[in-house]
């Protein structure tokens, strides 16, 4: 349905930190830099892509949004989240932990503020 997610971020160096710690933590590649700047990730057919917002106003966080990434274990989404934590992001809602559909779970705020969530797939 989607072939690419943009955010934006006041500080791509930054951003690239937290990502590249986060991604890394999934077994994913560093994100490349683009002709125009913009970060970009590829992660299991995604593309994540993360730019200074081109009207020149500073980046915000949706309210309200949330950019769900895949992993393959728990043992990711706990890496993911303590790659997070540790690059600036900020623990939000709940520790990691399983849901009762029988997936794991985890959420963070990137350094810009966007919502992210890690998880498994649900057993049932």
């Amino acid at each position: 349905m989607f072939t690419h997610i943009m955010i934006g971020s006041n500080d791509l160096e930054r951003a690239r930190g937290f990502y590249d710690a986060t991604f890394a933590a999934l077994g994913g590649p560093r994100g490349e830099v683009d002709a125009r700047g913009r970060l970009i990730y590829f992660h299991e057919g995604g593309r994540l892509m993360i730019t200074k917002p081109i009207d020149g106003k500073p980046a915000t966080a949706a309210n309200g949004g949330t950019i769900g990434i895949a992993a393959p274990t728990s043992a990711h989404v706990q890496a993911w989240h303590a790659a997070g934590t540790a690059h600036g992001g900020t623990a939000i809602e709940s520790p990691p932990a399983e849901r009762s559909n029988g997936s794991f779970v985890a959420y963070l705020r990137d350094p810009d503020g966007n919502k992210l969530s890690a998880r498994t797939a649900a057993n049932r």
